[in-house]
C-alpha cells in the first residue's frame, strides 16, 4: 500500500533539496514522477522548485482550486507514475490534502509532500494542520537555530531584521524575511 508522507521543517532546512533528490533517486531508475509546486511562490521561476544550493526542476504549479486528484489521474493515464511530489505543501488545502491521501489509497501511488508546519505566528498552516492528521509517516527535516539547537520556528523580519508579530499568514520570502530559530529564540525575539 502506498503512503502519504509529511516531510516537514522550519525556513531553510532543505525541504526542496530533499525533495529533489528523492525526485531524482525515482527518475534515475526509470520511474516517472510528478511534481508539484505552490503558484504563489514567486521567490524564483513560475512552476519550478529551486533550492538553495541551484538544484532545480520544472513542476506543475497549483493554487487553491486546483484538483490534485484530477491531475494525477490524467498525467498517470498517459504515463504510469511512481511518485508524487508536493514542494510547499503548507499551502495545500485541507481538501487537496484529503485528495493526496485518496492517491495513495485508491491508485497505490506514494505521495511525498513537503512544507512548513507552523507560520510566523506559530500557527499551524491549513494544509500543514491536513497533513499532520492524515499522513501515514511525519519526518522531520533538521534546522539549525542561531544557537545551535534545533530550529522549529519561522520567525518574519522586516528589512531592518525586527522581529514582525502581526501580518498576513502568507508572505513569500527567504533569508530576507525570514529566520529559523528554535522556540526559546523566536519567543525572546517576539518579546
Amino acid at each position: 500500500m502506498a503512503k502519504l508522507y509529511f516531510y516537514y521543517a522550519s525556513m531553510n532546512a532543505g525541504k526542496s533539496t530533499t525533495l529533489l533528490q528523492a525526485d531524482f533517486n525515482y527518475r534515475e531508475r526509470g520511474m516517472a514522477t510528478m511534481l508539484f509546486t505552490a503558484a504563489i511562490d514567486d521567490r524564483f521561476a513560475f512552476g519550478t522548485i529551486t533550492s538553495r544550493i541551484g538544484l532545480e526542476a520544472q513542476a506543475t504549479p497549483f493554487d487553491a482550486q486546483t484538483d490534485m486528484a484530477a491531475r494525477v489521474a490524467e498525467r498517470h493515464a498517459r504515463e504510469p507514475l511512481a511518485c508524487v511530489l508536493v514542494d510547499e505543501a503548507q499551502f495545500l488545502t485541507a481538501k487537496q490534502v484529503d485528495q493526496l491521501a485518496r492517491i495513495c489509497d485508491v491508485t497505490n501511488i506514494p505521495v511525498l509532500a513537503y512544507g512548513l508546519r507552523t507560520d510566523f505566528r506559530g500557527q499551524l498552516f491549513e494544509g500543514s494542520a491536513r497533513l499532520l492528521a492524515l499522513a501515514d509517516a511525519l519526518v522531520e527535516i533538521k534546522s539549525v537555530c542561531v544557537c545551535g539547537r534545533k530550529a522549529t520556528m519561522n520567525l518574519r523580519v522586516d528589512a531592518a531584521g525586527r522581529a514582525i508579530a502581526e501580518g498576513q499568514q502568507t508572505e513569500i520570502g527567504g533569508n530576507d524575511r525570514y529566520v529559523a530559530l528554535c522556540r526559546r529564540h523566536f519567543s525572546e525575539a517576539l518579546g
